[in-house]
């Protein structure tokens, strides 16, 4: 399908990950970005294996292990006594799948794609704002607010959460889990003093809260994230999450975590939603992709990476079928699945981590017995990318269901 036009819309990770290994099968490929210029905004972002591995296809991995930090362990803790749980040893987690896991600056890594995309020849646009989709037997076709129309085979909304295309298609809410994000990124030198570990991806989970930490940019900063519920948005206001909220949600919390919190961006936060999972992603040449077709909670740290492995296999199919049509439906056979799965087990997560009482100290019993080496958690979610639906795993999370009903 060499020759053939491709309109990606959002010029965030997402839509620039797509694009990416489209023009590089030979397509002709624009990115229409509604911002003014390309860039990301947030912090840090763990990048698992089964996205180092496409990083690495793409020639892109040398680049980013430069720009971002390879940490030796995942550290999960009880966010109250502070006390370690498990861990990950990343070392042996690399030798296992072949490739490592990194963290790094969301716009480091956007960056990278951007820079990909350039030298793919993909077209990049700004001040492109989409306002509705239309399809037909041939192709589909934008419109732009400014009453512009921009026609291709095929159109990829990759416009985020809160997509256009997501909205005129499907017509679904958002679901708000009232919980919201606090970041932060800053030199490490502000806060060493409070025990931190300079080579690892420490978790702090406690009671309706949890706190990150990890080191960024070769470990000159420190990205950490506060999250909590917000008792404001269970009451139904408008003005939740905010720093109040933050100090009262971790005032009982370990001396490590609360050293961390008066450093938190005070002007921002991050209210998370998700949406519940859906199996059509593909209205004749329109594909959603990204956030748009499948945005999980962050709790299994995979959002933008699944962004990416869906035009890694988009571009896979697109090589190796005969026509759009056929790629288009064995993209939205395996990729539907296997989101639907990460986004019902994100859920899940967080509903572990954020138990209290009783429950909290059977989860964190059944965490301690937890055999290092036991990869039954990991293996579904970082090992090859699948290309057929018959490769992927059963829908339902890898969780222990006496261990889920222990700790509930």
């Amino acid at each position: 399908m060499s020759n053939q036009d491709v309109i990606v819309v959002g010029g965030g990770i997402g839509g620039l990950s797509a694009a990416l290994p489209l023009a590089r099968q030979g397509l002709r490929v624009r990115v229409l970005e509604r911002a003014r210029e390309f860039g990301e905004v947030g912090a840090g972002i763990q990048i698992a294996p089964n996205c180092t591995r496409l990083l690495h296809e793409y020639g892109l991995l040398d680049e980013a292990t430069a720009l971002g930090v390879l940490p030796d362990s995942i550290i999960m803790r009880d966010a109250l006594d502070g006390s370690e749980l498990t861990r990950l040893d990343l070392a042996d987690l690399r030798r296992r799948y072949g490739f490592p896991y990194m963290v790094i600056h969301r716009s480091d890594l956007h960056g990278i794609f951007l820079r990909g995309c350039a030298r793919a020849g993909v077209e990049l646009l700004t001040s492109q704002y989409v306002t509705s989709y239309e399809t037909n037997d041939h192709g589909a076709r934008v419109i732009l607010a400014d009453g512009g129309t921009q026609d291709a085979d095929l159109i990829i909304a990759a416009d985020g959460l809160h997509s256009v295309a997501r909205e005129q298609l499907i017509g679904d809410a958002t679901v708000n889990s009232a919980y919201v994000a606090h970041r932060a990124a800053l030199p490490i030198e502000q806060v060493l003093g409070n025990g931190i570990a300079r080579t690892d991806v420490v978790v702090y989970i406690g009671p309706r809260c949890h706190f990150v930490q990890y080191p960024l940019r070769g470990g000159e900063m420190l990205n950490q994230v506060a999250v909590f519920q917000s008792p404001k948005a269970l009451d139904g206001r408008e003005d939740w999450g905010t720093p109040d909220e933050l100090d009262a949600a971790f005032a009982p919390a370990c001396g490590n975590v609360r050293q961390g919190i008066p450093l938190m961006w005070r002007d921002r936060w991050w209210r998370m939603f998700d949406r519940d999972p859906i199996t059509t992603w593909v209205h004749g040449r329109v594909a959603l992709l990204g956030d748009a077709a499948h945005p999980p909670l962050q709790y299994m740290a995979q959002g933008a990476i699944m962004a990416i492995e869906d035009g890694w296999v988009l571009a896979q199919h697109a090589a190796t079928s005969a026509g759009w049509d056929a790629a288009l439906a064995a993209y939205q056979a395996v990729r539907a699945a296997h989101c639907q799965r990460v986004v019902l087990t994100s859920r899940t997560w967080g509903e572990l981590w954020h138990l209290d009482g009783t429950r909290r100290l059977q989860r964190n019993a059944i965490l301690r017995a937890r055999d290092t080496r036991d990869y039954s958690f990991t293996d579904w979610i970082y090992g090859p990318t699948a290309l057929t639906p018959d490769q992927e795993p059963p829908l339902y999370p890898v969780i222990p269901l006496d261990s889920v009903e222990a700790a509930r």
